[in-house]
């Protein structure tokens, strides 16, 4: 217990064998319990796991690979079958199982939630500029990339480093989620934002130093890089259609609606103007190029009138 609270930590672990053991004993003694999901190994994670003695130990064996975020759904799903998980007050954690993830800092986030009464609390290791000495650049390009989309999916413009994944979540909140519709990859940590936006969930960010030590990463960038896109219209036009069109129509709604509307307009009835001026050589009236800066330039306003109101509706 801390505080008062049940912790349960839930460990995704695909191919840790030289590391598993020791985030297991590094465990903090007010812990209740430790759920460790093996991903479905190549190694021995499995055995070196079964072979760590603690009685806080719940080991699942997935049958089939199914990624970090269907690792960490079905650590979620037991935990809220555990009895220290029927009361209210009860937290579950993310830890990995590559050890990047400094148990010291857990009270970090765990304060959060009990003591400023946040839903969720995750880990930003873009606070201390002595942070990133640890990052590899790569990674930190592509944070930043994928911060902003995940800002303008997610609704929250107030958090930074997304893909963060020591995280920290409270029962209340994690019990209303849908957690058989969330992304069960890479794009767990954004998806679980974009949900939580929907629910109108308060989350904070903690500064926690990055750690890199022997462990390699198991991203794929260029997976990454082609599915990101998708992946993040596909959440964002969710989140807009559950939040400011099913549950409460919002101007939101109606100005990115309209300004999409007249924004398309004009790329297409601007293209087709400028390719006919092309092939004939000839310049276009003033009456149609207003056609296509007028829409353009009001397409534009509403969009940037729309993406206010959301930073305004951010959870605070």
């Amino acid at each position: 217990m801390y505080k008062s609270h049940a912790i349960i930590v839930c460990v995704p672990a695909y191919n840790e064998e030289a590391h598993i053991a020791g985030v297991i004993r590094a465990m903090p003694d007010f812990v209740d319990h430790i759920i460790v999901v093996d991903d479905k190994s190549a190694d021995r994670t499995l055995e070196v796991a079964q072979n760590t003695p603690d009685p806080r130990l719940i080991l699942i064996a997935s049958p089939v690979n199914q990624g970090v975020g269907g690792s960490i759904i079905t650590a979620y799903k037991r935990a809220l079958e555990l009895p220290a998980a029927q009361e209210n007050n009860a937290i579950a954690v993310k830890m990995d199982g590559d050890g990047q993830m400094r148990p010291e800092y857990l009270p970090l986030l765990l304060n959060k939630i009990i003591d400023e009464k946040f839903d969720y609390a995750k880990g930003n290791r873009f606070f201390e500029t002595t942070y990133l000495k640890q990052m590899p650049r790569l990674r930190i390009l592509g944070n930043i990339g994928m911060t902003f989309l995940t800002k303008l999916a997610s609704g929250y413009w107030n958090i930074f480093d997304p893909q963060n994944g020591y995280t920290a979540i409270s029962r209340n909140a994690l019990q209303t989620l849908p957690l058989d519709k969330i992304y069960r990859r890479y794009f767990f940590e954004n998806d679980m934002l974009i949900h939580l936006n929907i629910d109108h969930r308060r989350v904070a960010d903690v500064p926690i130093p990055a750690h890199y030590a022997a462990e390699r990463s198991k991203l794929s960038i260029t997976r990454t890089t082609a599915s990101f896109p998708f992946l993040i219209l596909r959440g964002g036009l969710t989140r807009i259609f559950q939040k400011y069109i099913l549950r409460d129509f919002s101007p939101i709604a109606l100005f990115l609606i309209t300004g999409f509307l007249m924004l398309l307009w004009s790329f297409i009835f601007g293209s087709i103007v400028w390719i006919r001026s092309i092939a004939t050589n000839t310049a276009a009236p003033t009456g149609t190029i207003m056609l296509v800066v007028i829409p353009l330039i009001l397409g534009f306003q509403l969009t940037l009138q729309a993406i206010t109101l959301d930073i305004q509706n951010t959870p605070k």
